[in-house]
Parts: structure tokens; C-alpha cells; sequence
């Protein structure tokens, strides 16, 4: 008898640890053991591999948890206490390091800029990227493009006005426009098929460093806190206006690969899609934001900075890797 084949959608496995604090909680959520203690959070880089693994851990108690982890511990009050102890020096750091704008005009009409040098990750697989090298960038991006617009869905119910109804219908497009085979998520996952890669939600977990984990954790605390309604914003702006021509390379990239036809096509939607969705984000969520709560202009800076500097922490270390002909995964693909 052949083994059953897993659901894209199921419960993920628990990952393995990556340190003293992910290694007791996840013995937690087993019920084998008690959360890490202070000591071990105070020495934690925030940053790092053990922490972010841990938070993920918690948030993704709200979205689809993991298999044999009840759904009751999503409001577990100990884990809770736990997450907000793990999100505090994550979040100072954010701030320490975002500090490159002010204002949210500044911020993201930076963004419309291309740079001159074509030094990026898209740059990179548009010219030389080999097909490993596409099938490892699909599956470190696949812990955030299998739940992409669920972490920015937390902020609707934050909005209101021109801000919400915008939000919504960009929204309303990332969910496939009522259509569940076009979901973006599920285009995806059909992108990574094509790929020769696992489609199952979180199957990449392990195999996704800390750099990849970061984007991911801050999608989610911007969107769980009201009070960083207006970094989710500023966040989900800096998204919509950079995907269009990087979408437009890594599309190339899918082509001159021969990656495929579902593989090619992911990109390629995204190209005219989200050159729509900046227009929408700009004129109507951020601008209806800010007419209706002008205090959260430097927090959307702050959103759109943050997304950044998480950004061009994991290009460099994928470049960084590919540059050598090393591997940019924690394990093999």
C-alpha cells in the first residue's frame, strides 16, 4: 500500500529545534516540558536562528498550527507571555536599524527609484541564475508566499474609510478574485511543481534561515498588534511597489531556465497585478490612512524601512552564498 500523500493545505510537522529556546518550547507544545526561562531569553540574539524559529513557532498558532498542537494553545496565556518576550528585543531592533525615512511620502517614493547597479537578488537570477538557484529561492520564499496575504488580512478590521476599502480589494485579488485556482497562494504552489519542490504549507521551514524566518515574523507582529497598524501599512506599500519589476526579472529568470510554464507565469501575473495594486495602496490605503489618522505617518515610514532592511539582510545572504556556488539553505533541498 502506498503512503497516503500529505494535503498541501494540512497541518505542518513540528520543525526541529535551533537552540535552548525553540528546543523547550516546542517540547511545550508537546506537552513534554516547561517554556525556556528568562536566562535563556535574555542571552538570545534577537536576530538569530533560536529566536526567530521560536517566534514563528508562536505566530503560526494563529494561522494553521502544526500537527498533534491543539488549537486551544493559540490563546494559551503562557505562550502568549512567551511571544511578547520574544517579540520585544525582535521589535527594538526593527527600530534601531529602520530609521532611513521619517515620513511616508519619503519612504516609499524612494522605492519607485529602480537602482542603477542591478545588484539584487532578481538582478541576479534574471542574468545568471541557475535552475538549484531558483529552486532555492522558491522554497525559502515559500514560507511567506504560501500564507502571503493572510498577515497583511489582520489589518482590516484597524482601517477604516478609504483605507479599508482599498486594503480589501487589493486583498480580494491576492485570494484569486473569488476564484480558489487563482489564489496566489495556490499559483505558488503550483510554481514550486514545477520547481520539483514540495507544495505542502511549511514544508521549507527547516530548510529557511533566520533572514527568511525575520521577514515572515515581521509580517506577522505588525499585523496581530492594532498599535503597528500603520507598520503593516507602510509594510504591505513597500511589498506592492517593489514586486512589479522584480517580478518582471524573476519571470525572465523562470523562462530562460526553461523552471516552466506555472513557474514563469507566478511572476509574470504579479507583473501587471501588482503595477494596479501600488497605485491603489498609494492613493487610496496609505493616503486614506493618513487622512484619517495622521499621527501614523512616521510609523508607515517605519513599515516600509523595516520591510527593506529584512530584505537586503536575506539578499545577502543569498548572493553572498550563490556568489561562491554554496548553498544559501540551512539543509538540502
Amino acid at each position: 500500500m502506498e503512503p497516503a500523500v500529505k494535503r498541501p493545505g494540512a497541518e505542518p510537522a513540528l520543525p526541529p529545534s535551533r537552540g535552548e529556546i525553540s528546543a523547550a518550547l516546542i517540547e511545550y507544545l508537546r506537552d513534554a516540558g516547561p517554556l525556556p526561562d528568562g536566562a535563556a531569553l535574555a542571552g538570545a540574539d534577537p536576530l538569530g536562528d533560536d529566536l526567530q524559529l521560536a517566534l514563528y513557532l508562536c505566530y503560526e498558532l494563529h494561522y494553521r498550527g502544526f500537527a498533534g498542537v491543539g488549537d486551544d494553545r493559540e490563546w494559551d496565556p503562557e505562550l502568549l507571555r512567551l511571544r511578547a518576550a520574544l517579540e520585544k528585543p525582535f521589535l527594538a531592533v526593527l527600530r534601531a536599524r529602520a530609521t532611513r525615512h521619517g515620513h511616508a511620502d519619503e519612504a516609499l517614493d524612494e522605492l519607485l527609484v529602480e537602482p542603477l547597479d542591478g545588484q539584487g537578488v532578481s538582478h541576479f537570477l534574471q542574468d545568471k541564475g541557475e535552475l538549484w538557484q531558483l529552486r532555492e529561492y522558491a522554497a525559502l520564499r515559500s514560507v511567506y508566499h504560501l500564507k502571503e496575504a493572510d498577515p497583511h488580512a489582520w489589518v482590516l478590521p484597524r482601517l477604516w474609510g478609504r483605507a479599508k476599502a482599498g486594503m480589501a480589494a487589493v486583498e480580494f485579488d491576492e485570494y484569486g478574485a473569488g476564484r480558489a485556482d487563482r489564489v496566489h497562494a495556490k499559483l505558488f504552489a503550483d510554481l514550486m511543481t514545477d520547481l520539483d519542490l514540495d507544495p505542502a504549507y511549511g514544508r521549507y521551514l527547516d530548510a529557511s534561515g533566520a533572514e527568511a524566518l525575520a521577514i515572515v515574523n515581521m509580517m506577522s507582529l505588525f499585523g496581530l498588534h492594532r498599535a503597528l497598524r500603520g507598520a503593516l501599512v507602510g509594510h504591505f506599500a513597500a511589498v506592492e511597489i517593489t514586486s512589479s519589476p522584480g517580478s518582471r526579472r524573476l519571470a525572465k529568470a523562470m523562462r530562460r531556465t526553461g523552471a516552466g510554464r506555472a513557474a514563469e507565469y507566478f511572476y509574470a501575473e504579479h507583473v501587471e497585478a501588482d503595477a494596479v495594486h501600488e497605485q491603489v495602496v498609494r492613493r487610496e490605503v496609505v493616503a486614506g490612512l493618513l487622512e484619517e489618522e495622521p499621527h501614523l505617518d512616521g510609523d508607515i515610514a517605519f513599515g516600509a524601512d523595516a520591510t527593506g532592511w529584512l530584505e537586503d539582510r536575506l539578499a545577502d545572504r543569498l548572493l553572498a552564498a550563490w556568489r561562491s556556488g554554496q548553498s544559501s539553505l540551512r539543509t538540502a533541498v
